[in-house]
Protein backbone atom coordinates (compact mmCIF):
# COMPACT_ATOMS: atom_id res chain seq x y z
CA UNK A 1 0.00 0.00 0.00
CA UNK A 2 2.26 2.46 -1.14
CA UNK A 3 -0.10 5.38 -1.13
CA UNK A 4 0.79 8.50 1.04
CA UNK A 5 -1.16 11.43 1.44
CA UNK A 6 -4.25 12.51 0.42
CA UNK A 7 -5.09 9.13 0.26
CA UNK A 8 -7.65 7.75 -1.75
CA UNK A 9 -10.49 4.94 -1.19
CA UNK A 10 -9.46 2.24 -3.32
CA UNK A 11 -12.80 0.57 -4.86
CA UNK A 12 -13.91 -2.89 -4.03
CA UNK A 13 -12.11 -5.66 -6.38
CA UNK A 14 -15.45 -7.39 -7.40
CA UNK A 15 -18.84 -6.08 -7.97
CA UNK A 16 -21.13 -5.30 -5.19
CA UNK A 17 -22.92 -8.01 -5.07
CA UNK A 18 -20.17 -10.67 -5.87
CA UNK A 19 -19.45 -12.36 -2.38
CA UNK A 20 -23.12 -13.05 -2.17
CA UNK A 21 -24.80 -14.95 -0.16
CA UNK A 22 -22.63 -15.04 1.92
CA UNK A 23 -21.67 -11.26 2.47
CA UNK A 24 -24.59 -9.19 0.59
CA UNK A 25 -24.35 -6.09 -1.85
CA UNK A 26 -26.10 -3.84 1.54
CA UNK A 27 -23.66 -4.96 3.98
CA UNK A 28 -20.46 -4.38 1.26
CA UNK A 29 -21.94 -0.54 0.42
CA UNK A 30 -22.43 0.32 3.83
CA UNK A 31 -19.18 -1.18 5.33
CA UNK A 32 -17.11 0.03 1.81
CA UNK A 33 -19.15 2.58 0.64
CA UNK A 34 -19.16 4.57 3.97
CA UNK A 35 -17.29 3.30 7.00
CA UNK A 36 -14.04 2.39 4.98
CA UNK A 37 -14.52 5.78 3.11
CA UNK A 38 -15.00 7.42 6.16
CA UNK A 39 -11.38 6.16 7.86
CA UNK A 40 -10.08 7.57 4.83
CA UNK A 41 -11.60 11.06 5.32
CA UNK A 42 -9.96 11.09 8.72
CA UNK A 43 -6.92 10.24 7.92
CA UNK A 44 -6.69 13.21 5.44
CA UNK A 45 -8.18 15.35 7.76
CA UNK A 46 -5.70 14.70 10.34
CA UNK A 47 -2.32 14.26 8.08
CA UNK A 48 -3.56 17.91 6.47
CA UNK A 49 -1.69 19.93 9.02
CA UNK A 50 0.80 17.35 9.54
CA UNK A 51 2.99 17.92 6.78
CA UNK A 52 5.87 15.95 8.31
CA UNK A 53 3.86 12.82 8.12
CA UNK A 54 2.39 13.37 4.61
CA UNK A 55 4.93 11.94 2.56
CA UNK A 56 4.48 8.20 4.65
CA UNK A 57 2.92 5.11 3.57
CA UNK A 58 0.40 3.36 5.18
CA UNK A 59 2.75 1.25 6.90
CA UNK A 60 4.69 3.85 8.07
CA UNK A 61 2.01 5.32 9.70
CA UNK A 62 1.42 2.60 11.65
CA UNK A 63 4.58 1.60 12.75
CA UNK A 64 5.85 5.10 13.89
CA UNK A 65 2.07 5.73 15.23
CA UNK A 66 3.03 3.81 18.08
CA UNK A 67 5.92 5.89 18.99
CA UNK A 68 4.08 9.19 19.40
CA UNK A 69 2.65 10.99 21.81
CA UNK A 70 -0.70 9.51 22.80
CA UNK A 71 -2.53 13.28 21.50
CA UNK A 72 -1.05 12.03 17.88
CA UNK A 73 -0.10 8.80 18.15
CA UNK A 74 -3.65 7.54 18.97
CA UNK A 75 -5.86 8.90 16.46
CA UNK A 76 -3.37 8.61 13.92
CA UNK A 77 -3.08 4.08 14.48
CA UNK A 78 -7.40 4.25 14.82
CA UNK A 79 -7.44 5.96 11.15
CA UNK A 80 -4.47 4.49 9.60
CA UNK A 81 -5.28 1.38 10.73
CA UNK A 82 -9.06 1.62 9.63
CA UNK A 83 -7.85 2.85 6.90
CA UNK A 84 -4.72 0.05 5.61
CA UNK A 85 -7.42 -2.83 7.28
CA UNK A 86 -9.95 -2.19 5.53
CA UNK A 87 -8.08 -2.67 2.45
CA UNK A 88 -6.59 -6.03 3.73
CA UNK A 89 -9.95 -7.35 4.62
CA UNK A 90 -11.92 -6.28 1.31
CA UNK A 91 -9.07 -7.55 -0.52
CA UNK A 92 -8.44 -10.32 0.68
CA UNK A 93 -11.94 -12.06 -0.23
CA UNK A 94 -12.93 -12.81 -3.71
CA UNK A 95 -15.95 -14.89 -4.37
CA UNK A 96 -16.16 -18.44 -3.93
CA UNK A 97 -16.22 -19.42 -7.42
CA UNK A 98 -13.00 -18.39 -7.79
CA UNK A 99 -11.70 -20.07 -4.36
CA UNK A 100 -8.69 -22.16 -4.16
CA UNK A 101 -6.44 -23.50 -0.93
CA UNK A 102 -3.76 -21.44 -0.17
CA UNK A 103 -0.07 -22.99 -2.64
CA UNK A 104 3.51 -22.72 -2.76
CA UNK A 105 5.64 -20.90 0.48
CA UNK A 106 2.82 -19.62 2.02
CA UNK A 107 1.06 -23.23 2.50
CA UNK A 108 4.45 -24.76 2.84
CA UNK A 109 4.33 -22.05 6.04
CA UNK A 110 0.98 -22.97 7.35
CA UNK A 111 1.90 -26.28 7.24
CA UNK A 112 5.03 -26.11 9.27
CA UNK A 113 3.72 -23.66 11.92
CA UNK A 114 0.38 -24.86 12.61
CA UNK A 115 1.05 -28.79 11.33
CA UNK A 116 -1.74 -29.05 8.43
CA UNK A 117 -4.02 -26.33 6.58
CA UNK A 118 -6.93 -28.25 8.84
CA UNK A 119 -5.22 -26.86 11.78
CA UNK A 120 -4.54 -23.69 10.67
CA UNK A 121 -8.14 -23.06 10.44
CA UNK A 122 -9.19 -24.70 13.51
CA UNK A 123 -6.69 -22.40 15.19
CA UNK A 124 -7.88 -19.07 13.80
CA UNK A 125 -11.58 -20.02 13.66
CA UNK A 126 -11.11 -20.64 17.58
CA UNK A 127 -9.33 -17.17 17.74
CA UNK A 128 -11.84 -15.58 15.96
CA UNK A 129 -14.82 -16.50 17.96
CA UNK A 130 -12.63 -16.09 21.11
CA UNK A 131 -12.86 -12.10 20.11
CA UNK A 132 -14.62 -9.88 22.66
CA UNK A 133 -16.19 -6.89 21.02
CA UNK A 134 -14.67 -5.28 18.06
CA UNK A 135 -11.28 -6.00 16.40
CA UNK A 136 -9.60 -8.32 13.91
CA UNK A 137 -8.20 -11.51 13.94
CA UNK A 138 -4.84 -12.07 12.05
CA UNK A 139 -2.57 -14.15 10.25
CA UNK A 140 0.57 -12.53 10.57
CA UNK A 141 4.86 -13.04 9.65
CA UNK A 142 7.48 -12.42 11.50
CA UNK A 143 10.92 -13.59 12.94
CA UNK A 144 9.76 -16.67 14.47
CA UNK A 145 7.18 -17.62 11.94
CA UNK A 146 3.94 -17.22 11.20
CA UNK A 147 1.53 -16.83 14.42
CA UNK A 148 -2.41 -16.21 14.78
CA UNK A 149 -2.68 -12.90 16.79
CA UNK A 150 -6.09 -10.91 17.71
CA UNK A 151 -5.96 -7.28 18.12
CA UNK A 152 -8.72 -4.71 18.99
CA UNK A 153 -10.72 -1.57 17.15
CA UNK A 154 -8.41 -0.87 14.27
CA UNK A 155 -4.85 -1.77 15.70
CA UNK A 156 -2.86 -3.83 12.73
CA UNK A 157 0.22 -6.36 13.57
CA UNK A 158 2.35 -3.92 12.20
CA UNK A 159 1.86 -1.62 15.35
CA UNK A 160 3.81 -4.67 17.07
CA UNK A 161 6.83 -5.49 14.69
CA UNK A 162 4.52 -8.39 12.74
CA UNK A 163 3.75 -8.26 9.22
CA UNK A 164 -0.09 -8.59 7.75
CA UNK A 165 -0.94 -11.56 5.20
CA UNK A 166 -4.89 -11.47 5.44
CA UNK A 167 -7.69 -11.09 8.23
CA UNK A 168 -10.96 -11.34 9.41
CA UNK A 169 -13.02 -8.26 10.06
CA UNK A 170 -14.89 -8.90 13.78
CA UNK A 171 -16.56 -5.54 14.09
CA UNK A 172 -20.65 -5.85 13.77
CA UNK A 173 -20.71 -3.47 10.86
CA UNK A 174 -18.84 -6.52 8.79
CA UNK A 175 -21.65 -8.87 9.55
CA UNK A 176 -25.05 -7.93 11.39
CA UNK A 177 -27.16 -7.32 8.47
CA UNK A 178 -26.78 -10.69 7.20
CA UNK A 179 -26.18 -12.76 10.41
CA UNK A 180 -27.50 -10.81 12.96
CA UNK A 181 -25.58 -12.06 16.63
CA UNK A 182 -24.69 -15.19 14.72
CA UNK A 183 -20.89 -14.22 14.58
CA UNK A 184 -19.42 -17.63 14.61
CA UNK A 185 -21.77 -18.41 10.89
CA UNK A 186 -20.34 -15.24 9.31
CA UNK A 187 -16.57 -16.37 10.52
CA UNK A 188 -17.43 -20.05 8.87
CA UNK A 189 -18.98 -18.62 5.72
CA UNK A 190 -15.67 -16.13 5.09
CA UNK A 191 -13.51 -19.11 4.92
CA UNK A 192 -15.29 -19.69 2.07
CA UNK A 193 -14.43 -16.18 0.06
CA UNK A 194 -10.81 -16.22 1.59
CA UNK A 195 -8.50 -14.67 -1.39
CA UNK A 196 -5.03 -16.64 -0.96
CA UNK A 197 -3.62 -15.80 -3.56
CA UNK A 198 -3.44 -12.10 -2.36
CA UNK A 199 -2.33 -13.90 1.22
CA UNK A 200 0.58 -15.50 -0.65
CA UNK A 201 1.44 -11.61 -2.59
CA UNK A 202 1.93 -10.56 1.15
CA UNK A 203 3.90 -13.40 2.21
CA UNK A 204 6.24 -12.88 -0.71
CA UNK A 205 6.26 -9.21 -0.05
CA UNK A 206 7.28 -10.14 3.47
CA UNK A 207 9.77 -12.57 2.69
CA UNK A 208 11.12 -10.33 -0.39
CA UNK A 209 11.65 -7.48 3.07
CA UNK A 210 13.60 -10.20 4.64
CA UNK A 211 15.81 -11.30 1.92
CA UNK A 212 16.71 -7.49 1.49
CA UNK A 213 17.55 -6.67 5.21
Amino acid sequence: MQQTYPFEALPLPYEIGALEPYISGETLEVHHGRLYNAYVYNLNKLLSDRPELQNLTLEELLRRSVRMPKSVGVPLGRYAGGTYNHVMYFYGMAPESSYRPPQGELARAIDAFFGSFDGFVREFTEAARAVFGSGYTWLAAGRRGLTIINLPNQENPLMTGLYPLMCIDLWEHAYFLDYKNDRAGYIDNWWKLVNWEYAEGKYEEYASARRRS
